[in-house]
């Protein structure tokens, strides 16, 4: 009985994620009581779970940049070849970003622990920057810094930049991290 209970348990916090992320998207103001509505729960359920907003917001961020790191994990940047890392990377970081828009872009999502999370993502970043730069995948005199700043930025673009939701590749993951790669790695210059 234990274990219906808890499966049933998150299935709801689960169903009452995914529907504040939702909700919260369209209107970064919407009550609990919308959300629940969303979720196809009770209120009451919702704050059984999350006691009160700043608490829901707080596991949103938690959720999110746990997939975060999941979807850089699966990217094997330690062992893959650089180019294959960096797209897979790519493809799967914009899948997260694009799915959790409100609460990987919300400030009111951030707090110590999402500062750890963000802190090891950007080491990571730089120590696979320096692993493509040693395996000739980047020049040597790159300024990995920068190289990571340039890369956060195209992502950025990708997914919010004028016009980001009328292109068809923005759809699809895989298309925009070729573009992403091939512009980090090549810039708009003319290709020789």
């Amino acid at each position: 009985m234990g274990r219906v209970l808890r499966a049933d348990a998150e299935r709801s916090v689960r169903a009452i994620l995914e529907a504040a992320e939702r909700v919260l998207a369209e209107d970064p103001g919407a009550p609990m009581e919308k959300i629940a509505e969303a979720a196809g729960l009770a209120r009451t359920t919702v704050h059984r779970r999350f006691a009160n907003r700043q608490a829901l917001i707080e596991a949103l961020a938690a959720s999110a940049k746990q997939q975060l790191t999941d979807a850089i994990d699966d990217a094997h940047l330690d062992t893959a070849p650089p180019l294959v890392a960096l797209h897979r990377a790519t493809a799967n970081t914009l899948r997260v970003k694009g799915a959790w828009r409100f609460t990987l872009g919300n400030p009111m999502a951030q707090d110590g622990v999402t500062e750890d999370v963000w802190g090891e993502i950007n080491s990571r970043s730089l120590a696979f920057l320096a692993r493509a730069q040693h395996e000739g995948l980047l020049d040597p005199a790159a300024d990995l810094e920068w190289t990571r700043r340039v890369y956060y930025a195209l992502i950025s673009e990708a997914l919010h930049g004028p016009g980001a939701g009328e292109d068809p590749d923005t759809q699809n993951p895989e298309a925009q991290a070729t573009r992403i790669v091939d512009t980090l790695l090549h810039g708009a210059g003319r290709h020789h």
